[in-house]
């Protein structure tokens, strides 16, 4: 374990370098099922890439999500990585320039309050990045995904979520973290990080997520994983 693995923030959560140095290490310890959903995420989303369209990760971070899509298509597509961390842009484009397909890859700064790229997407990911978004924004972001999909593509969405009533929240809260504990996280440091993230990571319902979905375009909808309050959605354009 090194010195980076546990990260002690003073005041509101911030992507800064401290934290793109101990990312990967801090999703797995404090996500549910955290290599599983990474794994069906891949799975699902690929299914729908089509040959010569661009395959599009909201809020990229290290690259991690788009990196198979990448490994497996290669040539054939084109991949943007949209982030607004400096520090994260600089550790996925290093990641790609050791990529034989990395001249396939763009990583740009973009503001999703305001930015998206103007090309034709059979693939868009927003792998636990919307919910650091503010609310008023998310219909239009989801909006502008819409209108970028090709038909027949695919928005997968990964959030953390709110139970369905404060008794099944406070269920699920309990049980993430007790599971936090068992990877090695202190009370101590639960509590920085839930503070440090108040205001700044502000989760929905899962039915929110869905109604959002289908009021902005989506018809086919559905949930392929689901742990404790984190939860994966495929939304296809007709």
């Amino acid at each position: 374990m090194s010195e980076h693995d546990h990260v002690m923030p003073n005041g509101p959560w911030q992507f800064d370098r401290e934290v793109t140095a101990a990312f990967d290490n801090m999703l797995q310890r404090s996500i549910p099922q955290y290599n599983a959903m990474r794994m069906v995420t891949f799975e699902v989303g690929r299914r729908f890439v089509q040959p010569g369209t661009t395959i599009i990760d909201m809020g990229c971070s290290r690259g991690e999500a788009l990196l198979p899509f990448v490994s497996i298509f290669g040539a054939a597509n084109d991949y943007i990585g949209l982030e607004i961390s400096e520090p994260m842009i600089e550790a996925a484009r290093e990641k790609f320039a050791k990529n034989p397909h990395g001249d396939r890859v763009t990583i740009q700064p973009a503001d999703l309050r305001h930015e998206f790229p103007d090309v034709t997407s059979s693939v868009v990911l927003s792998v636990l990045t919307l919910q650091f978004t503010p609310i008023e924004y998310r219909q239009r972001i989801i909006r502008r995904v819409f209108d970028s999909l090709a038909p027949g593509g695919a928005f997968i969405l990964v959030e953390k979520v709110l139970g369905a009533t404060s008794e099944l929240d406070d269920a699920f809260v309990d049980l993430f973290l007790a599971i936090k504990k068992q990877n090695g996280y202190s009370e101590a440091e639960i509590d920085r990080k839930r503070l440090s993230l108040e205001g700044v990571l502000v989760p929905v319902t899962a039915r929110w997520n869905e109604d959002l979905l289908h009021e902005e375009g989506f018809r086919s909808v559905d949930c392929f994983w689901r742990h404790l309050n984190f939860a994966g959605w495929v939304a296809v354009k007709a």
